[in-house]
């Protein structure tokens, strides 16, 4: 059985969220989401549960919530078919609430292109390509 990854956002609307995400090509898995939640799912392998901050509260213990507008979190990579599907990735992203740049990493972009892309709590994705 191949690994999945599961990745935790707290975000402050979940149906904001929700809806960014699925024009970024995500699915909504409906028996995994609440009214607190909702399960994201990008492939079999690779999901993002969006959860208020109340109900990522109850995960961290004593922990406060990162703002990532202002602090970094993490970055998540993931893999993407072609330098142009990352590109669409960040289009789509700015074009619905979320934003986007490019690190100069010294790779031409036919070996590598990948893009950091914030969705409208501040969460990192970096949707990557890279020549195999």
């Amino acid at each position: 059985m191949a690994t999945m990854v599961f990745v935790n956002f707290p975000v402050t609307d979940v149906k904001r969220s929700t809806e960014f995400y699925e024009k970024l090509g995500f699915k909504k898995n409906q028996d995994f989401s609440t009214d607190e939640t909702s399960s994201m799912v990008w492939d079999d392998n690779f999901w993002i549960m969006l959860l208020n901050h109340a109900f990522y509260s109850k995960f961290i213990k004593d922990k406060t919530i990162a703002d990532t507008k202002t602090t970094s979190a993490t970055l998540i990579a993931f893999s993407l078919d072609s330098a142009e599907a990352v590109k669409k990735f960040g289009e789509t992203a700015k074009a619905n609430g979320g934003d986007f740049y490019k690190v100069d990493m010294g790779i031409s972009e036919d070996q590598m292109f990948g893009l950091e892309v914030q969705d409208p709590d501040g969460n990192s994705l970096e949707p990557t390509w890279m020549q195999m």
